[in-house]
């Protein structure tokens, strides 16, 4: 006899999330204030918790009682080469890093050609921006001072100034900048 859907998906919740964290069902059931037989049975699908039951449990896990009750989450999601945006911004192009809209955060690779040149677009106040050169080189101008980089180095600056990123050499080059927005 198979369990219901969402019984099924607290048993296999509770469990991937106890086994993530390394801890017994004793701990949990300490942690959540309930009876170890009561996460037993929780886990093995043959419970039907009341939503105080549910939120003590999620509460001991860190996690809302909504991840507890839907559909088992992926544990990792593959994204392949070209699922994620890019855009040509002249001859440079610009590819997201992040599949997700992460608050506050944006992390972009960059394809700078021999000689290719792109012009930032100043943030908002409070912005820092980190620039990384991966190959190649890379040059930044930041309100008119010039640094060069070599693959590994690592330049930040205020992102709420007028900025630009040239490739000063014939060979391709690579970087990534990470962009963390000041409050708005």
């Amino acid at each position: 006899m198979s369990m219901l859907p969402i019984a099924e998906n607290i048993s296999k919740n509770i469990k991937l999330l106890r086994e993530a964290r390394s801890i017994t069902q004793d701990q949990l059931a300490r942690a959540a204030g309930i009876p170890r037989p009561t996460l037993a049975n929780l886990e093995s699908g043959g419970a039907n918790p009341t939503i105080s039951v549910l939120a003590k449990v999620a509460s001991a896990l860190h996690v809302p009682v909504e991840e507890l009750i839907s559909p088992v989450h992926a544990i990792g999601m593959l994204y392949r080469s070209g699922e994620l945006p890019s855009r040509k911004r002249g001859e440079v192009i610009v590819k997201k890093l992040l599949p997700d809209t992460v608050h506050g955060l944006e992390m972009e690779r960059m394809d700078l050609p021999g000689g290719a040149r792109m012009v930032g677009s100043p943030h908002r106040p409070g912005t820092r921006e980190y620039l990384s050169c991966e190959s190649g080189a890379v040059e930044i101008t930041v309100s008119g001072n010039t640094w060069h980089l070599e693959p590994g180095d690592v330049f930040v600056f205020r992102g709420d100034q007028k900025h630009s990123y040239t490739n000063p050499t014939g060979k391709a080059a690579i970087a990534y900048s990470v962009v963390v927005f000041g409050s708005s």
